[in-house]
């Protein structure tokens, strides 16, 4: 069993800042990536940005620049710092965990249950 726990959302006024923490637990052998999804009222679930098993980073458009992806020394628990924070920002972000469960394995997807990030004076 898994569990993504995710911490750090709220209400923030536009050009503020917000980090969002998950942490990853469970019985799984490896994580190959942990990233981070939004996804605001009516649109698709976008990525925002992921950090893979060897540290390799990349950001969707809408955040390149004004958000940093990083993660502890033991890699479960990853962090998004996001600064300048837009009204277009708004929207519930959810953390995803590429597990492997064996070694050689696939790789699954996990979800966490989602924290909403809302960005409005």
């Amino acid at each position: 069993q898994v569990q993504l726990v995710e911490s750090g959302g709220g209400l923030v006024q536009p050009g503020g800042s917000l980090r969002l923490s998950c942490a990853a637990s469970g019985n799984f052998f490896s994580i190959d990536a942990l990233r981070w999804y939004r996804q605001a009222p009516g649109k698709e679930r976008e990525l925002v940005a992921a950090i893979n098993k060897g540290g390799s980073t990349n950001y969707g458009d809408s955040v390149k620049g004004r958000s940093t992806i990083s993660r502890d020394n033991a890699g479960n628990t990853v962090y998004l710092q996001m600064n300048s924070l837009k009204p277009e920002d708004t929207a519930v972000y959810y953390c995803n965990a590429a597990l492997r469960w064996t070694s050689g394995g696939s790789s699954y997807d996990h979800w966490g249950q989602g924290t909403q990030v809302t960005v409005s004076s």
